[in-house]
């Protein structure tokens, strides 16, 4: 029997379910054909009209691939890790991850922020790039754009805006390697998890997670994990700008974080830095921060 892997059928989602075919095969000597690629369609895939936030926030895109694999249609499913909600349910859990891709988002239709037109329009569904953009050009206006890579490129070759945001790590997976040009870290702190792509299986599959556990990349999988601790924390959801980014070197971790009022007249930033293993540091982090932060800020988390 086939080892199934569940995927949304997005081009990028399909790209990022071969790497992990590829990884695996190559991990463990086998015939890719012996991974089965599980397409599924999701409800953030059908519903493109309205921001995440307005229709059920990231479970969109992960609840049926969660029945998938509570129900045993598949035995693991791909997903892009900053699409994943924090708190997941206690029957699944994250096996792996591939080493990181580039972090940073890229600007699409201008070289820079400081391109735009004054008042020219910046096509994104992510209450974090609004916020980032608004808080470097506060008199941008934000349009909602949402759809795979090709529809929101298509929308700005249509004029629909002056310029749009793409990850890097998305553009890199689809061979897009000219579109765009890359936002500095200090201008565009990306969202937690950004690059990472994950493998997610059933905890109680002892199989299942000994088969993907040969491809998990600890540095990416430990970052990744300090960043959406840090969203625990918090209390994040899809209506809260919050950016994140956990740097390892050594057996430091350094974690990155910035809150934002929706409208970019207010954040909050700063870094905290510990063993890798201290699961207390992003909470740490998260207190300090919130503490810091005005009323316009602390008001988008719920601890």
């Amino acid at each position: 029997m086939r080892f199934r892997l569940g995927t949304r059928g997005s081009p990028l989602a399909l790209v990022q379910a071969h790497a992990v075919r590829a990884a695996l095969a190559v991990a463990h000597g086998i015939d890719p054909d012996h991974i089965a690629i599980v397409p599924i369609r999701t409800t953030g895939d059908r519903v493109q009209d309205r921001a995440l936030a307005e229709i059920g926030g990231k479970a969109l895109w992960t609840k049926e691939l969660d029945r998938a694999l509570m129900d045993g249609g598949i035995d693991a499913a791909v997903h892009s890790m900053k699409d994943v909600e924090t708190i997941r349910p206690t029957g699944i859990r994250i096996g792996a991850m591939l080493p990181r891709a580039d972090v940073r988002d890229r600007l699409v239709g201008i070289a820079t922020l400081d391109d735009l037109p004054r008042g020219g329009v910046v096509g994104t569904s992510s209450p974090r790039r609004a916020a980032q953009v608004l808080r470097h050009r506060p008199d941008a206006r934000i349009a909602l754009f949402r759809g795979n890579v090709d529809t929101r490129l298509a929308k700005l070759a249509a004029g629909e805006v002056d310029a749009t945001l793409l990850a890097a790590a998305g553009l890199e997976r689809l061979g897009r390697h000219e579109v765009g040009s890359a936002v500095p870290l200090d201008i565009l702190l990306p969202a937690p998890a950004q690059g990472a792509v994950g493998v997610e299986i059933r905890a109680d599959d002892d199989n299942a997670r000994a088969f993907v556990a040969a491809i998990d990349d600890l540095p990416t999988h430990q970052a990744v994990r300090a960043e959406r601790g840090f969203l625990a924390a918090l209390g994040a959801d899809c209506h809260s700008p919050v950016a994140a980014l956990a740097r390892i070197d050594g057996d430091v971790l350094t974690l990155t974080a910035q809150l934002l009022a929706q409208d970019g007249s207010a954040h909050v930033e700063g870094d905290a830095g510990g063993a890798i293993d201290d699961i207390d540091l992003p909470r740490t982090l998260a207190e300090t921060l919130l503490g810091r932060a005005p009323p316009s800020v602390a008001r988008l988390f719920a601890r």
